[in-house]
């Protein structure tokens, strides 16, 4: 059987330049979550060039610093046309997320809308106690 799906789909957009997302200082030291919900979440499939269409969910518990709402957003309409594998859309949001507000954790769980009768649901988290996923 040959193989439909080539190791450049499979890395396609992980590297690809994306907006960066501002952040503005944290006021409060106690532990907090935010969540912050994008039900309009749009990237392409590098295979097909089909849209895949889904929720991207944010949750975390920022540290000194809090992501910038306006930003976050332009970041995540970034991917509208960004060919990226889902699995590989939620780790990148959740790494660049880290990589700009340092959180104490964070997670996304990226809900995409079933296509051939197919859905998926794909979470990544992080912790700062860790230091890693």
């Amino acid at each position: 059987m040959k193989r439909a799906y080539t190791d450049e789909h499979a890395a396609s957009g992980v590297s690809a330049p994306l907006p960066e997302i501002e952040t503005w200082p944290n006021q409060y030291r106690e532990p907090y979550e935010i969540e912050i919900d994008m039900p309009e979440f749009t990237s392409v499939c590098p295979k097909t060039g089909l849209p895949d269409f889904g929720k991207i969910l944010l949750r975390y518990v920022p540290n000194r610093r809090c992501l910038e709402l306006k930003s976050y957003k332009m970041y995540l309409l970034a991917y509208r046309n960004l060919g990226i594998f889902q699995e590989n859309a939620v780790n990148r949001i959740l790494r660049d997320v880290v990589k700009y507000a340092a959180p104490r954790s964070a997670t996304v769980i990226g809900d995409f809308t079933p296509r051939g009768g197919l859905g998926t649901i794909v979470t990544a988290t992080w912790n700062a106690k860790r230091g890693k996923r």
